[in-house]
């Protein structure tokens, strides 16, 4: 049933004339009249009576007037909200995040999506490299804020958010004397923790191939998948971190924060935003664009 007919319904019902009704949608009268005829054959009943007073309405039309006009309401918020979510601007986008992108990345993005597309709910899962990867392959969410690069199934796109250099996170009785600064020979003296190379396979290798290449025999002491819990294993005294520099903005008990003064060959730490490729845009592509630095 055509809901512009069930409209005009109400319009009639609301003005008691056919003809008032007519003006206030803008249409001829006697197209208004015809189609109140071919409602009233869909519904097999008759629901007004012509008189000199107006459009009188059926005892059938008053028993189904307020449902209709319900029904109606219904649809039309229905119809708004799907064209919401066709511009990107409701519905509901699944996010999937390291620990490196809670700092400057997330509150910037959700700030923006909040200002310019409030009707979306966002739900938020902090997961590792691989649990990300596996669930974009899923379909168990709609954009990943990892460390690139990642091992990836589908047509994928990605946008680099954040290229850090790394600090180390030194236990804070390690060489109290030298606040500042340590070398990569001390690092590898005091051994490495790390996040397990399942994880980040890439970089793992890029840090300990440029131990290598400065000559120094580096070991990884103990690993952790979670940025906290390296610097939990730093503060117990387990060997030093190599972590992107926003974890300065993190005061934790018993680390420490150094430049590493020879470490100019280390690798960079970077998060990116990756998302399945779609022919139309979608609240994927507006998040990640929020995400970006203005």
């Amino acid at each position: 049933m055509d809901i512009r007919r069930l409209e005009e319904f109400l319009t009639v019902l609301d003005t008691g004339s056919v003809s008032k009704a007519a003006e206030r949608l803008g249409i001829a009268q006697p197209a208004l009249s015809q189609s109140l005829a071919r409602l009233e054959r869909e519904l097999g009943v008759r629901l007004f009576q012509r008189s000199r007073r107006g459009a009188e309405p059926t005892a059938a039309a008053r028993q189904i007037a307020e449902d209709v006009r319900s029904g109606v309401s219904r649809i039309a918020n229905a119809l708004d909200a799907a064209q919401a979510i066709a511009r990107g601007r409701a519905g509901v986008l699944r996010v999937g995040l390291v620990s490196s992108a809670l700092i400057d990345i997330l509150p910037r993005g959700l700030r923006a999506l909040r200002e310019h597309a409030p009707g979306v709910r966002v739900v938020l899962r902090e997961m590792s490299n691989a649990e990300q990867a596996q669930a974009l392959s899923r379909g168990e969410i709609d954009v990943a804020l990892a460390h690139t690069p990642v091992a990836l199934t589908g047509v994928m796109q990605e946008k680099v958010l954040m290229r850090e250099r790394l600090v180390a996170a030194v236990p804070a009785d390690l060489g109290p004397g030298r606040e500042d600064r340590v070398s990569m020979a001390e690092i590898a003296r005091a051994g490495l923790v790390m996040f397990p190379h399942s994880q980040l396979p890439t970089f793992y290798e890029s840090v300990m191939d440029t131990f290598r290449k400065a000559g120094l025999d580096a070991e990884v002491v103990q690993e952790a998948n979670r940025t906290l819990t390296v610097l939990a294993c730093v503060a117990a005294g387990c060997g030093i971190a190599l972590l992107p520099s926003w974890i300065r903005s993190l005061d934790f008990k018993g680390v420490r924060y150094c430049e590493v003064a020879d470490g100019a060959r280390l690798p960079r730490f970077d998060v990116s935003a990756i998302w399945p490729k779609r022919s139309v845009p979608g609240l994927a592509d507006a998040f990640v664009r929020a995400c970006e630095t203005p």
